[in-house]
């Protein structure tokens, strides 16, 4: 089995083709035979996990898991308590009540690489990071979410999966996950 963590960059589709000719995974990895378990949009960055297990990309992907995914997401204005608390007991999306999360607001910029394209500022509406963890993985669910509380991300970077995360990688760097890590993984992403 082969399992893969890669820091996928902005502005890369989560998918080893497209038609339109816009970068894709096979810009980045040259591995045959794995695949995405789970996406990130193209305006998105950050870990995703790319194997040739089909029973972990169903284990990956299957909400009835729920296995935790980490995100950092700058948003428009600072949130309130009441803002985070609704993120963190869930809010609709969508018309359907998300899972409650893990929010916290963080006290500075995380250490991130600038991304290469910049983000959109406005010279009198100040920003935010928070940290979010969620349990399912609705399309656009984060932004969809901070949206719904009054405040639209700007940038979005998913930093871990589980217990696996984007430590020592750089966005486009990828490499396979070890067997100490594998092994650790395995037993929470099972549980």
């Amino acid at each position: 089995m082969t399992t893969l963590l890669f820091y996928k960059p902005y502005g890369v589709l989560c998918q080893f083709t497209d038609p339109q000719g816009r970068p894709t995974l096979a810009d980045w990895i040259s591995i045959p035979g794995v695949y995405a378990a789970g996406r990130l949009d193209w305006d998105s960055e950050g870990l995703l996990l790319l194997t040739d297990d089909g029973a972990l990309i169903h284990c990956l992907t299957d909400p009835r898991f729920a296995h935790p995914r980490t995100y950092l997401a700058q948003v428009e204005r600072v949130p309130d308590a009441l803002a985070l608390a609704s993120l963190r007991d869930g809010v609709l999306v969508a018309g359907r009540r998300t899972r409650p999360a893990q929010v916290a607001l963080l006290d500075a910029e995380p250490d991130l690489p600038p991304r290469p394209t910049p983000i959109r500022l406005r010279k009198n509406v100040p920003t935010a990071w928070l940290q979010l963890t969620l349990t399912e993985g609705r399309k656009r669910q984060v932004r969809r979410m901070t949206a719904a509380v009054g405040h639209p991300t700007l940038r979005l970077v998913r930093v871990a999966i589980g217990p696996l995360t984007l430590a020592g990688l750089a966005p486009g760097q990828w490499r396979k996950v070890t067997e100490e890590e594998w092994v650790g993984a395995n037993q929470r992403i099972s549980e």
